[in-house]
């Protein structure tokens, strides 16, 4: 794995999927956005949608043994894992993650050290996006990852008509 810079930069990868759909198969559930001044912020610009977030089945469920090899792929000091569905109109606008359910399982009071990766579970897909600091991204097949330090400025949206899976990896190095 190749780890980006700190310096506002991000990276991107391959790994070869193993997990098939299995992904599909898991409990998510939806919680509210945890971040209120970007939140603020979005309704400031004309945002007027009740969620911001996609589904979500993460550290706090018992973890699928599939979910283990990407260990050794992502070899973080730290690392907490979640599965994100993003159902079609879910719009996540402009924002950089500030990791507190990270911070707080592992007792970390800063956030210099932490690295996000996104694993694309499927193939893209019309309509799905992303963007990473202005740029976008699109295009990309199972097993497509996008990686970063810190608080990074991104963006997703799946203005298609099929879920968007993705699995986040928040770790340290």
């Amino acid at each position: 794995m190749v780890i980006p810079a700190q310096n506002n930069t991000w990276a991107q990868g391959h790994v070869d999927p193993w997990w098939g759909l299995r992904h599909r198969d898991l409990a998510y559930i939806n919680e509210p956005f945890n971040d209120p001044t970007s939140l603020a912020e979005w309704r400031r610009l004309g945002y007027s949608q009740t969620r911001f977030t996609g589904d979500m089945y993460d550290m706090r469920n018992s973890e699928p043994a599939w979910v283990d090899p990407f260990r050794g792929v992502f070899p973080f000091e730290r690392l907490s894992w979640s599965f994100y569905r993003m159902t079609p109109g879910c719009v996540l606008p402009a924002h950089r993650d500030t990791y507190d359910r990270f911070k707080l399982i592992h007792g970390l009071e800063i956030t210099h050290s932490v690295v996000r990766t996104i694993i694309f579970l499927e193939d893209w897909a019309s309509g799905h996006y992303l963007e990473m600091n202005g740029t976008p991204v699109t295009g990309w097949r199972a097993g497509d990852w996008v990686s970063w330090h810190n608080d990074f400025l991104h963006l997703a949206a799946n203005m298609g008509r099929t879920d968007r899976y993705t699995l986040q990896l928040t770790g340290t190095v």
